[in-house]
């Protein structure tokens, strides 16, 4: 496999509290492309006991939201598909990224929230997420959180979906 195009939105950005998994060689490797923004219109929210930033796969509702778009090999790939726990709580789309400020429009593999509640999309749109926005919702990282409480609790339809 060669490389792919992944888009990151939240905590994988620079500056962010997961940034360090996608420049880390031990995952694989990772060069950034550039800052782009989603051609699409998607609900960018912050949900869960753990503040988590979730693409809420509902295009046209949102905004064009901000993020970085990273070339990275296979391994990388597989690394973020674990860490977003892919299939089972993020699905990994392909959405198209307009790198700024060219313009220039990519594919990119993306993560994100097919199935959700319903609540999530009354929850505010952002455009560009910081863990230590304006928002007032830090992040929770893994190693804080209660072991005891399933993420998928939080976000997921009730009955399994």
């Amino acid at each position: 496999m060669g490389s792919e195009n992944v888009f990151v939105y939240g905590t994988l950005k620079r500056g962010e509290p997961n940034h360090h998994w996608i420049t880390n060689p031990c995952n694989g490797s990772a060069r950034l492309v550039g800052v782009a923004q989603t051609v699409e219109l998607y609900p960018l929210v912050i949900a869960s006991k753990y503040n988590i930033p979730f693409l809420l796969h509902h295009p046209g509702h949102g905004h064009a939201v901000s993020g970085e778009v990273y070339s990275v090999d296979g391994a990388m790939l597989c690394s973020l598909d674990a860490l977003e726990d892919h299939p089972r709580l993020y699905a990994r789309s392909r959405v198209a990224a307009r790198l700024l400020p060219a313009g220039e429009t990519v594919a990119c593999w993306a993560y994100l929230l097919t199935a959700f509640r319903p609540e999530l999309l009354a929850l505010p749109c952002h455009t560009d997420y910081r863990s230590s926005g304006p928002h007032g919702l830090e992040y929770c990282e893994g190693r804080s959180r209660d072991p005891g409480h399933e993420l998928l609790w939080d976000v997921k339809p009730r009955g399994g979906a």
